[in-house]
């Protein structure tokens, strides 16, 4: 007398547990990949010393034809040459001693004008905040 089993075997293979395995060794190589390496080329940057996240009082901008504009508090920007600036935000400084002097810059910019700009800062012992975005109210 021949058995009959109820179920068959089937001789499929299920890869579920095989894609699974993949997902993660995917994810283990990707974080360890950059771990290893976050920045293939090598620039000299200049350093801070600090970081805030305080809300700056003094703007300054500096547009794409490198004209400057300085503001304070909630006054418009106006026009300002750079032989004037470490003047204006003495004057700021003044008003308001624990100030940050925000630095607008478009993105086309020479490096050095914003060296420039973080030199007078340093000089006059300002608090600097780059920005990567003008003020909405900026032309």
């Amino acid at each position: 007398m021949a058995l009959k089993r109820r179920t068959k075997i089937s001789p499929a293979f299920s890869m579920a547990s095989m894609t699974d395995i993949i997902f993660l060794l995917l994810i283990f190589f990707m974080i360890t990949s950059t771990v290893v390496s976050p920045n293939a080329i090598k620039v000299l940057l200049p350093q801070g010393k600090q970081q805030t996240s305080a809300k700056p009082l003094a703007r300054v901008i500096i547009d794409k034809e490198l004209n400057y504009y300085a503001g304070f508090g909630n006054e418009a920007e106006m026009p300002v040459r750079i032989e004037e600036l470490p003047a204006f935000l003495q004057d700021c400084a003044q008003r308001e001693p624990e100030m940050y002097v925000a630095l607008y810059a478009d993105e086309s910019v020479p490096y050095r004008e914003i060296v420039r700009i973080l030199n007078i800062a340093n000089e006059n012992h300002f608090k600097m905040v780059l920005a990567t975005r003008p003020p909405e109210n900026h032309p």
